[in-house]
């Protein structure tokens, strides 16, 4: 394929050649927000989902939104278009900008950094589909407020690599006072007895965008839902557990801490979700033409 492209404050260039300044507040403090946002056949899913997600995030650490929506929807349209994949992830990134004195405090008025870039949008393997995923619990030792889209991702570096020491393909986090909180880079759902639970949103949940796609879809369909605090014994009991993702939708959890979930396999609930869902996509890009 030709050269990937970037957006990096109001330009297109070769993604290589992308800089941005070292005196740079996402440089030097992780002072900024992102957002990933799945492509399906050079449409953006869930656009308007994502953009509110964006603001509230962006508001809620006092940055300003460089962009209106309008804005937003053609610079992202632009750059997917510059790409051959039908189906594409677009990264964008907003930091508070360029501070040439280093200090935790900003300066006023400075000008936000935004920059974006799209790869390919894989479809999860067949293995997964077929046999899930391994996941072990780790100590969630994050910040409080996990519910904002930030770029400070550390703690949720160091959780993966602790799972992959483990054999395992993501950890599912567990708080203080011993309640599930999210995968590290996910929501967490399960299912016991035909009901579908998932913990309500709070300060140390990010409100993932599939995870509301899946409870619209389970009250459309009749999947009995239930948000509720989760604890280790309800994830070991669990018949099904689900890891769920903007770039992976739902994913099956099958072995916990090297014990097996449910069969083994991905269960029932699962498979009709993977199917509802599916539809519910189709028909939200069908309406968009």
């Amino acid at each position: 394929m030709s050269e990937q492209i970037a957006y990096l404050n109001g330009d297109f260039l070769p993604l290589t050649e992308a800089k941005v300044s070292a005196q740079d507040r996402g440089f030097l403090f992780g002072d900024g927000i992102y957002e990933v946002i799945p492509v399906f056949q050079k449409k953006l899913f869930q656009l308007n989902a994502h953009l509110d997600r964006l603001r509230n995030s962006l508001n809620a650490v006092s940055i300003q939104d460089p962009y209106t929506d309008t804005q937003w929807e053609t610079l992202l349209n632009d750059l997917i278009q510059k790409h051959p994949w039908d189906n594409q992830f677009v990264y964008l990134h907003v930091t508070r900008g360029v501070q040439l004195v280093r200090d935790h405090l900003p300066e006023n008025n400075l000008k936000p950094t935004v920059y974006a870039y799209t790869n390919p949008l894989k479809p999860v393997a067949d293995h997964i589909l077929k046999h899930g995923i391994k996941a072990v619990t780790l100590e969630d030792i994050r910040w409080l407020r996990c519910d904002i889209k930030a770029t400070t991702l550390l703690p949720n570096v160091m959780m993966k690599l602790a799972a992959k020491q483990q054999g395992a393909d993501d950890a599912i986090l567990i708080g203080r006072d011993q309640t599930i909180s999210e995968g590290t880079a996910s929501n967490v759902f399960i299912v016991k007895d035909g009901v579908l639970h998932t913990p309500p949103l709070s300060n140390r949940i990010l409100p993932g965008i599939t995870r509301m796609m899946i409870e619209k879809i389970a009250l459309d369909h009749n999947i009995p839902l239930l948000e509720q605090q989760l604890f280790l014994a309800d994830l070991e009991t669990a018949d099904e557990i689900w890891l769920t993702s903007s770039t992976k939708d739902a994913l099956p959890v099958c072995s916990l801490n090297n014990n097996t979930i449910g069969s083994g396999k991905p269960g029932p609930i699962w498979r009709k979700m993977q199917a509802y869902f599916e539809q519910t996509k189709q028909a939200l890009m069908a309406a968009e033409d």
